[in-house]
């Protein structure tokens, strides 16, 4: 019961939010024929019962691909924003009533009489004299028309700083501690690219900085886990020069996202589709990256050997394709001491390897894009996305087992990203139990 009583709580106050802003907006504009309007009170109701049943949509149905539950929950959210910024300031007015309402009511009568002869004219009704007016403007309207350029501030420079970090390359470092590593692979380095989504791309010198950027870190193998293409596989042909620099000494191992498939387009025919998947498969080649569809492969070192599986798209919503097989990726992989997944979506952690596969250590990701929008610092990280995934961005664990999501090097949906920047991975491999574990 927990969950419907919080749910009805929370849209209690959401609607409560929106009926404080409303009477804000009616002081504000109180000379405005159009704020006494039917129309205005029922688009203004109409658009806060579509933000709020989005919110909850995204959140508990199982409706559309992420880029639809992203949409409304970046619309709900960047409203939110300017609300936020609106309520402080209809706070700071009702404050400031309530303050000059205790002075009136604690003063003596005769003050108080004394106060209004001297300060009220015969042009000037009492009710009118009661309320300070600051440069011509009453107060309290004064206040909620600077609410509203508040809120806008904002929501200006999201919009201004939105293609800025569209091309922010962020290098994230993590350690991977894995205790059954045999030591051959002890310090080795793995990058990690993910969701290139080339169609969304306008600009070829900027994107390939981030190309450059990872050949520097000089890993040992490179891992690209899916969505080269936003729906058919022609879009990465102008990149092809760029992402064929992507190269390691022991390889790099690619996998195919829900968005490779083609399963987004309108085909003429059957034939067409299927000539575009032959092309998909054929781009990863051209490229020089051994792309994995439900197959392991035995990377060795000093005649040591680790495991790399990587298998088709499988998503746990509804709309995403489970096409992964991961009863084939594993065959013949028993012996090896560590196993490394590439797996595109990650819902498939908790939905189907954590119960089943306890034998997989690590998975790789992508897939979230960490919605384009939210906060991320070393210590701190929020995106609205987490209402959706459990897992969205950077490395969690469940007992022996670890999963680390890349939020994307391209995008998709808007063409920006705030606060969520483009991320280029680099793990190095640590034959050791994790510190951070430690008591």
């Amino acid at each position: 019961m927990q969950g419907p009583v919080t749910t009805i709580l929370l849209i209690i106050v959401l609607l409560a939010i929106d009926y404080y802003i409303l009477r804000g907006l009616q002081t504000a504009f109180k000379k405005k024929k159009f704020i006494h309007k039917k129309w205005f009170n029922r688009f203004y109701w109409g658009s806060s019962i579509f933000l709020i049943t989005g919110l909850f949509s995204a959140i508990y149905v199982q409706m559309g691909g992420v880029g639809v539950r992203g949409a409304l929950l970046f619309l709900f959210f960047i409203c939110f924003i300017f609300k936020i910024f609106y309520v402080l300031f209809i706070l700071i007015d009702d404050a400031r009533r309530f303050v000059v309402y205790l002075i009136r009511k604690n003063k003596k009568p005769e003050a108080v009489a004394t106060t209004q002869d001297t300060n009220t004219s015969a042009a000037t009704p009492p009710a009118a004299a009661e309320e300070p007016t600051f440069k011509s403007i009453p107060r309290s309207e004064f206040l909620m028309k600077a609410g509203i350029l508040a809120g806008a501030i904002p929501l200006y420079g999201i919009k201004h700083n939105m293609s800025k970090g569209l091309y922010d390359y962020q290098l994230q470092n993590v350690d991977l501690y894995l205790p059954n590593l045999p030591k051959a692979f002890d310090g080795m380095r793995i990058g990690q690219i993910s969701d290139i989504h080339s169609g969304s791309f306008h600009s070829k010198w900027q994107m390939s900085a981030g190309v450059d950027m990872l050949l520097k870190q000089k890993a040992d193998v490179i891992f690209f886990t899916g969505d080269l293409v936003n729906g058919q596989t022609w879009e990465v042909k102008y990149y092809m020069d760029v992402f064929k620099k992507v190269t390691a000494p022991l390889g790099v191992y690619s996998i195919l996202g829900n968005h490779d498939y083609g399963d987004y387009g309108h085909w003429p025919t059957p034939a067409a589709k299927a000539k575009n998947n032959a092309d998909m498969v054929a781009s990863h080649k051209e490229l020089g990256w051994d792309l994995l569809v439900d197959v392991n492969r035995r990377l060795k070192v000093d005649n040591e050997e680790i495991g790399i599986l990587g298998i088709g798209n499988w998503g746990e919503m509804s709309r995403f394709p489970k096409y992964g097989r991961m009863d084939k990726a594993i065959v013949g992989t028993d012996d090896l001491p560590v196993k490394l997944l590439l797996s595109h979506d990650p819902s498939h952690w908790r939905a189907q390897v954590l119960p089943q596969y306890p034998q997989i250590d690590v998975m790789f990701s992508g897939h979230t894009h960490g919605m384009q929008f939210g906060v991320r610092t070393p210590e701190f990280q929020w995106s609205p996305i987490e209402y959706v995934y459990t897992e969205w961005a950077g490395l969690y664990r469940e007992k022996h087992q670890q999963i680390y999501v890349n939020v994307g090097y391209g995008f998709l949906g808007y063409p920006g990203r705030i606060g969520i920047l483009p991320e280029i991975t680099i793990f190095t491999l640590r034959a050791a139990e994790d510190p951070s574990l430690k008591a």
